[in-house]
């Protein structure tokens, strides 16, 4: 690592101030070009501690930046992955308050529920859907504290990657019950279809996205624990949204969720 801890704890302290505050920041690599990856992510774990701290629960983790539609806006090359939690969750059909929001947009995704834990390194496409219970669409708003959506690789990890609000809903359906690979996605806002894709968007399959969180964390010697919820990354690419949208997503064979913006 190249960073010390008190500089791990002010850049944690300072990106999260910017997500409660609502105010965005130059991202955290122009101060510090030095910083690895391990630094990005020990900045997203003390991100982490501090909401735990205060109560918050882990309700689920989420891969980022995983169909090369997402990597080229963005302008990276490699997932990424953070963590979800209470707050973050929307009821379907609820309101997102923008006035706690820099600058949000919205991503189609394909949510796991795990039945059994996940473990690398090691861990593969087969093995997820065999640990899978069901999958079921889900809308990721992400809102990154960087200025202007502007960010590489390691700032990105730092800020937990954009995470802000999800939702999940539509019908759970067994994993050998859909072809993950084939399956068409149609996000909606205000009624028109703003993003169409399918579930290989997703790395070829968004079950691959799952299998490279799970050696990530064994990596870290870490588990995805049984029961969790896991986003498998934006389909397409993210859409700007403001208050008075409406966003519905439709995943074949799974139905509908959707949310507002107020």
């Amino acid at each position: 690592m190249a960073l010390n801890e008190q500089t791990i704890e002010r850049l944690a302290e300072h990106l999260e101030n910017c997500q409660l505050q609502v105010r965005d920041t130059p991202k955290i690599t122009d101060e510090h070009p030095g910083m690895d990856w391990d630094d990005a992510y020990a900045i997203q774990d003390a991100i982490l501690a501090r909401k735990l701290s205060r109560g918050a629960r882990v309700v689920g983790l989420k891969a980022g930046l995983t169909s090369h539609a997402k990597m080229r806006q963005m302008g990276v090359t490699h997932p990424v992955f953070g963590f979800l939690v209470d707050g973050y969750a929307v009821a379907e059909g609820a309101a997102v308050d923008t006035r706690a929001l820099i600058h949000p947009k919205v991503e189609p995704e394909i949510a796991f529920v795990l039945k059994h834990a996940l473990k690398g390194p090691g861990c593969h496409i087969g093995a997820v859907l065999a640990a899978t219970d069901f999958v079921m669409p889900g809308i990721e708003v992400i809102d990154s504290r960087y200025r202007d959506f502007k960010f590489d690789l390691k700032s990105v990890i730092a800020d937990n990657t954009s995470a802000a609000r999800f939702v999940v809903g539509g019908r759970a359906v067994r994993p050998e019950g859909v072809d993950l690979r084939t399956v068409g996605v149609v996000l909606e806002k205000n009624g028109q279809p703003v993003a169409l894709g399918a579930g290989a968007a997703v790395l070829g399959h968004p079950a691959a996205a799952i299998a490279m969180l799970a050696n990530h964390l064994g990596r870290r010697g870490r588990e995805i624990p049984a029961g969790s919820l896991i986003l498998s990354g934006g389909v397409t690419e993210a859409v700007a949204v403001a208050a008075g949208d409406s966003v519905s997503l439709r995943v074949q064979g799974m139905g509908c969720t959707n949310l507002r913006f107020d």
